[in-house]
């Protein structure tokens, strides 16, 4: 079963002869995705207030953040030169992404895909602080009584194709052809 599995997904590879358009498909879903739910708490949860989904764990907050991640710099005494220095790193990150996502190459790998979900998000927060000066952020998650920082699902992705990476990372090298493999 596994082999007939692995065969349909080598014919759909060998369909898709370049994957960096697929790839930007997934970077324009997390967008997508990261706009509306943004859209969506901005227009219905006035700021600084919640809904509880789980007592005591989940909270859908709407929160301003000024800062970067987990409201780092938030309280700056000079806010504006933190708002620019975001806006020049989210625009080397992006850059530096977008080339790292073109040079992964036409085939598709859990690295592109992980690039991709990265620019994704990267570009999301980016458009809120170009746009606002502020990110909304609207998570608030509490595990008994440690509180995380508010974050969103820009800010998600970028976690999720990071540990992507790192994941890819730690994986063995595939065999040589030629070598055998070892089934465990």
């Amino acid at each position: 079963m596994n082999d007939i599995n692995e065969a349909a997904a080598t014919k759909v590879a060998e369909k898709i002869k370049d994957w960096r358009p697929v790839m930007l498909l997934f970077t324009a879903i997390v967008i997508l995705l990261d706009r509306l739910t943004k859209h969506i708490i901005k227009h219905h949860l006035s700021t600084g207030d919640a809904i509880v989904l789980i007592p005591g764990w989940l909270r859908i907050t709407h929160v301003m953040n000024n800062g970067a991640a987990f409201s780092l710099f938030a309280d700056s005494a000079s806010p504006a030169f933190i708002h620019r220095a975001l806006v020049g790193f989210s625009l080397f990150a992006v850059v530096i992404l977008c080339v790292l996502l073109w040079q992964s190459g036409p085939q598709f790998s859990r690295i592109s895909l992980a690039f991709a979900i990265v620019l994704g998000g990267a570009l999301g927060n980016m458009y809120d602080r170009i746009r606002y000066i502020y990110v909304t952020d609207f998570i608030e998650v509490h595990i008994y009584r440690f509180h995380w920082p508010d974050f969103n699902l820009a800010d998600s992705a970028i976690v999720i194709g990071a540990c992507l990476l790192v994941l890819e990372m730690l994986r063995p090298p595939a065999p040589e052809h030629g070598q055998p493999t070892r089934k465990i």
